[in-house]
């Protein structure tokens, strides 16, 4: 487990060389710094875990640099404020800038040993907090019981017990994003952050930003390599990066520190990467449109997921999870599939795979009347051709819904018919309904319709 690294500012050497060997000895790492300039410094070359900052000192005192770190953003670690002269007003001002706490001098060593396990402690579930928040969907997420899910969970695990960089293969929605949070959780790095990058939805020129952080002056913004140390980065869609990130990932990763965005001091990062992509990466790296050492680096063990069609063993424990989670999420009424409908969707081709089926389940929730989901529900849902959406009478079955109900099925039918028709181009799908593209793309994605794996 890596070690907390700890910057200690004083301008007192005995204190200074006191705090460092009392926390040293509790197996911290510490760096150290004599004044507002040298700290200034040290922020610049790594990212600290924790803080102690006098508040007394000859250039800039620690108030003042408290005031400067959390007026560009919120402190990027606890910082405990520490002075023999503080007053109540300067331990008030001190909280109010963000100070976790305020030590006075001389120190307690029993105090402080406590007050940083406590600060760390704090940071830690804060963290933990913040990933439940973004990600509690995620970690409960299944890829199936089938055998070929089992030997790939298998490999997973071994992978976790080893640092190496792994490359994730498989259709979009395939479930590479939960394949790489099994792998971090069964890794040496599962109390580090887990940080994801999809570069397909960040823009090109903020994209260095995003990755390698940004100074300007004393200001720091801290980029997903940094926020991912003693972690996993995951970067999703790693086909779709600029070449200008390639290149300076691959030297990133060649030396283990990069520089940030207008910076110069090399910044180190401890980080496991793991990527994915939907694209044959030899045939890009034949077409000069991926870097081959790149490539080569991050492909150290690759792991592929069979798309759901090929796998169709797994698709009644994914209805079953998914329809138990909405019910319980989203306190939708209990529904239950029928068997007819059941085998129905196992036998469906699944062209968004697990993401498609996740989305038709949450639809079936919302959308649906009565204790069961049967087949001609299912097939209407599905955007099955007209007829399988006939009574015998000849009367199209959402006749019987509410109309905002039978306005949204007819709209899934009609959009997923067309989309089909012309293979996915959400181009020619616009002039044909009639629609301007960006209204057309907020209304596939509230209806829950993959267009690109239509393609």
């Amino acid at each position: 487990m890596n070690k907390p690294h700890i910057l200690v500012i004083d301008d007192e050497p005995d204190i200074r060389s006191l705090i460092c060997d009392i926390l040293e000895d509790e197996n911290y790492e510490v760096s150290t710094a004599d004044n507002a300039a040298m700290a200034q410094k040290a922020r610049h070359e790594c990212r600290h875990d924790l803080i102690l900052l006098d508040i007394w000192m000859p250039d800039t005192d620690g108030i003042s640099l408290l005031k400067e770190w959390s007026i560009t953003g919120d402190l990027s670690c606890p910082v405990i404020m520490m002075s023999g002269h503080g007053t109540v007003e300067t331990a008030v001002e001190a909280t109010r800038l963000g100070a976790y706490d305020f030590l006075e001098k001389p120190l307690s060593i029993a105090k402080l040993l406590l007050t940083v396990e406590h600060a760390l402690e704090a940071e830690k579930l804060k963290q933990e907090n913040i990933g439940l928040k973004q990600y509690s969907t995620h970690f409960q997420e299944p890829l199936g019981n089938s055998q070929q899910i089992q030997q790939i969970l298998e490999q997973a695990r071994r992978l976790g017990q080893h640092d190496t960089r792994v490359l994730l293969t498989g259709e979009p929605g395939s479930g590479k994003e939960t394949l790489a949070r099994y792998i971090h959780e069964h890794s040496t790095r599962k109390h580090g952050p887990f940080v994801e990058l999809n570069t397909g939805i960040i823009t090109s020129h903020n994209v260095l930003e995003e990755f390698f952080g940004r100074e300007e002056g004393d200001s720091i913004h801290y980029g997903l390599l940094e926020k991912a140390n003693h972690g996993t980065l995951f970067i999703d869609e790693i086909g779709d990066m600029d070449s200008e990130v390639q290149h300076r990932l691959l030297s990133a990763l060649e030396s283990k520190s990069f520089q940030r965005i207008g910076g110069h001091k090399e910044v180190k990062a401890d980080v496991r990467i793991i990527a994915s992509t939907r694209q044959d990466l030899e045939e890009a790296v034949q077409q000069g449109q991926f870097r081959q050492d790149l490539y080569y680096l991050l492909n150290v063990a690759c792991l592929h997921l069979p798309s759901l069609r090929n796998r169709k063993e797994d698709i009644p424990l994914l209805l079953d999870f998914y329809l138990q989670h909405y019910i319980k999420r989203e306190n939708l009424p209990k529904r239950k599939f029928t068997i007819a409908a059941q085998q129905f969707l196992s036998d469906h081709t699944w062209l968004g795979n697990i993401r498609e089926l996740r989305n038709v389940v949450q639809r079936l929730l919302i959308l649906g009347i009565g204790d069961e989901i049967g087949l001609t529900e299912v097939k209407t849902t599905l955007g099955e051709p007209a007829r399988s959406v006939i009574t015998s009478n000849d009367i199209p079955v959402f006749y019987d819904l509410p109309l905002k109900d039978a306005r949204a099925q007819f709209e899934k039918a009609y959009l997923d018919y067309h989309l089909n028709q012309h293979k996915g181009s959400v181009t020619k799908l616009a002039k044909t309904a009639g629609m301007e593209r960006t209204h057309l793309y907020r209304k596939l994605h509230a209806l829950g319709i993959e267009f690109r794996g239509k393609r």
